[in-house]
């Protein structure tokens, strides 16, 4: 059985990481403080410090909130029944989705790697990410919808471009218009590389 502390001492912990994620999407890093943080989760701050180190922490926890959100839903595409060539574009309709939902935009797109710095920001994006993207290409080379590629280098490529993709969304003042850009440009792509045989 599970003890009362322990539920306890997780949903104080869940409480916090929520806050941070409402406080971190309104007000960005910079504009939030862990006093708001604890005060929203109504918690003391003593009780966020037994389970965060800091802010930064904090941000790292909210950081995986929202990224293991998305990773969920993409990866309950990508293992569904539909054929590999459904599967890759309902992905790639949920990834721009998700790049419109302002705290992955936030959190995940525009302050993940500043808080976090490039390099490890970088690392969790493609613990998330670029392992679905790989894995979508192997379905699609064998099942003949795209010609045998190399798939680590091409599965690169595909991240480094959605990567960008969601810079561009989440960066413009019309993110809807230009996530509908973004899927009619990679799927004009990909129906390139389409084998038609």
């Amino acid at each position: 059985m599970r003890s009362r502390r322990l539920d306890y001492s997780e949903s104080t912990r869940s409480a916090l990481v929520d806050s941070a994620v409402e406080l971190f999407t309104k007000r960005g890093y910079a504009g939030t403080s862990l006093d708001e943080v604890a005060k929203r989760a109504r918690v003391t701050k003593g009780a966020l410090y037994h389970h965060f180190s800091g802010k930064q922490a904090l941000f790292e926890a909210a950081f995986a909130q929202v990224e293991s959100a998305v990773f969920g839903r993409l990866e309950e595409i990508m293992r569904g029944p539909e054929p590999p060539w459904e599967r890759a574009l309902a992905g790639l309709r949920e990834f721009i989705s998700s790049c419109l939902d302002p705290s992955y935009q936030r959190i995940a797109i525009h302050e993940g790697p500043v808080v976090m710095g490039w390099e490890r920001w970088r690392e969790a994006e493609d613990r998330a990410s670029f392992g679905l993207i790989r894995s979508s290409l192997e379905d699609l080379i064998e099942a003949g919808e795209v010609d045998s590629v190399p798939v680590e280098i091409t599965a690169r490529l595909l991240f480094g471009a959605l990567s960008s993709a969601a810079t561009e969304i989440a960066s413009s003042p019309d993110p809807k218009k230009v996530g509908a850009q973004v899927e009619t440009v990679i799927v004009q792509l990909l129906t390139r590389v389409r084998r038609t045989d």
